[in-house]
């Protein structure tokens, strides 16, 4: 499920940009450029690439753009390597969403272990999203692995009540999978659950926008479902130790 997020009505910025632009620009103007054109402080970083004179703008919604040094259009799409082959634009996305799987606050996560729990993911949910509740049961078939689930109730008031019921149950793990993969719906707890507050803070601080989303140990993210056969390729390359 995907959190609501401003989107550019790009096609609309391209007819008008031109009039609004400098003649020419260098990295601080672009960013003052595209921020004056927006009415908000949208722009979170301006470097100029080696393809075709084309300056990457990263917002602070976590898209990506592209504009020339004219800022005279905007260019909401995917640069290819005709060389290469390769993404420039999906490969950049991967490195601005990667992590370091050492600052998540683990203590304000679920933490279930099976196997050795060797190998370690995170992963954020809602306990109303109905792909969650399939990832649930694709972990089910993983083994030898430590998860973290990070509660952000983002669909509805239900969700907040769900997940702060969860947190306060006794044993938080057994009561999860008892909502999330038997339909078992949590008895009403009440307990000091800031934490949940602050796991949807910290998510938005990430650009996370839609659950579920998956961080395997060496910093990678997934955004949604995931089944067990690919959840394995992700831990065998990322591998890493639980906490």
């Amino acid at each position: 499920m995907k959190i609501p997020m401003i989107k550019l009505a790009l096609p609309a910025l391209v007819s008008t940009f031109v009039a609004l632009s400098p003649a020419h620009a260098d990295e601080a103007s672009v960013r003052t450029g595209i921020d004056a054109f927006l009415g908000v402080k949208a722009v979170d970083s301006v470097t100029k690439i080696p393809y075709g004179g084309l300056y990457e703008v990263v917002l602070k919604s976590g898209e990506l753009i592209y504009t020339d040094e004219s800022l005279s259009f905007i260019l909401d799409g995917q640069i290819i390597d005709s060389k290469t082959r390769r993404n420039i634009t999906q490969a950049r996305l991967n490195e601005l969403q990667r992590i370091d799987f050492s600052t998540l606050p683990l203590e304000r996560a679920i933490k279930q272990v099976k196997g050795d729990g060797s190998r370690v993911l995170a992963t954020f949910e809602d306990p109303n999203c109905g792909y969650c509740k399939r990832l649930a049961n694709e972990l089910q078939k993983v083994d030898n692995v430590t998860v973290y689930t990070f509660m952000i109730p983002i669909l509805s008031a239900d969700s907040g009540d769900k997940a702060r019921s969860i947190w306060c149950a006794e044993d938080k793990a057994a009561v999860w999978n008892d909502w999330m993969i038997r339909n078992k719906a949590p008895a009403k707890a009440s307990c000091d659950s800031d934490a949940i507050d602050k796991n949807a803070e910290f998510a938005h601080k990430l650009r996370i926008n839609g659950t579920p989303t998956i961080f395997f140990a060496d910093g990678n993210r997934v955004g949604g479902y995931l089944p067990a056969p690919e959840i394995e390729k992700g831990l065998s390359v990322a591998g890493g130790s639980a906490r």
